[in-house]
């Protein structure tokens, strides 16, 4: 499996008890194979993954990798607090299946670039599989800068999903690997998606494609195909949408709603993730509609 293209972070879906909902996550991978996306990012910010149990986040992985069928790349965030649980992650993941690890920093301490790097080749040497680096230094307290970058190179992390939201040091990273053309990046915001592919980022971690994988697969194609002026304005669409997900406030709660109105049973999200309240629900999806998307 190749890594690229768009990956929406999966949303897990839960039932009212705050369990893993089993049949509303098949529902939601077929949904996403069905609408094109050509990868699946498992149990990230928008998968609610810091606030499962390993137990949890290891059922996510077996209804994935089995729902999937090896149609689509999954990619598992395994990165906790703690250097054993995450490796004790990555190891569920590959064995069943799954084809790309990743992990933020460990996190909640504020650790030094030599913890980072260590916590990183433990992860390499416990598993076969690729390992990416997600770097989201808003809530890490790390962020993965260019010369860490090449330590993590170095105990060999194969690429990186940055959410730093910054265009220009996203720019800096890419500069600094020239000398490593296989060395993959993926940018994790669609805020920045086109302008990131131009400069080589090989896909798009985006919250957005959650709800609307259609538009995002439609922007890659566009750029695919070389129709950059189209591409441009779509990226603005999709900047648009972007700014209406965030109207209720935590766009990992409307995820939910975006697919309900959608006819997409997903449950609800998990504590202390709520739902959203309902003017903004109501405000949110009136937006979506006026833009087309609903």
């Amino acid at each position: 499996m190749e890594l690229r293209g768009i990956i929406p972070p999966l949303t897990t879906p839960f039932t009212d008890n705050g369990e893993v909902y089993e049949e509303g996550l098949r529902r939601l991978v077929n949904f996403q194979i069905e609408k094109g996306s050509q990868g699946l990012f498992i149990c990230g910010t928008y998968g609610s993954g810091p606030i499962m149990t390993q137990e949890e986040r290891k059922r996510v992985h077996e209804i994935v990798a089995d729902e999937a069928r090896q149609r689509i790349a999954i990619v598992a965030h395994v990165g906790t607090a703690s250097t054993q649980q995450s490796v004790e992650l990555a190891r569920h993941a590959e064995s069943v299946g799954i084809h790309f690890v990743a992990s933020i920093s460990p996190f909640y301490f504020h650790h030094d670039d030599r913890a980072v790097v260590e916590y990183f080749r433990a992860l390499v040497a416990a598993v076969r599989v690729p390992v990416y680096v997600y770097n989201n230094p808003s809530t890490t307290y790390v962020n993965v800068t260019p010369p860490l970058l090449r330590k993590l190179v170095e105990v060999g992390v194969v690429g990186i999903k940055d959410s730093g939201f910054d265009y220009i040091s996203l720019t800096h990273l890419i500069l600094a690997l020239q000398d490593l053309p296989r060395f993959r990046f993926i940018v994790g915001t669609e805020g920045i998606a086109l302008p990131a592919f131009m400069i080589g980022a090989k896909g798009c971690v985006s919250g957005l494609a959650n709800a609307f994988p259609e538009i995002m697969v439609q922007l890659w194609d566009l750029f695919q195909a070389a129709r950059y002026e189209e591409a441009t304005k779509l990226q603005l669409r999709v900047n648009r949408a972007r700014e209406i997900l965030h109207i209720p406030g935590s766009t990992t709660a409307a995820c939910y709603s975006v697919l309900k109105a959608r006819g997409i049973d997903v449950g609800r999200p998990k504590p202390p993730i709520l739902p959203i309240e309902r003017d903004k629900e109501v405000a949110m999806l009136e937006e979506f509609k006026e833009l087309g998307l609903l």
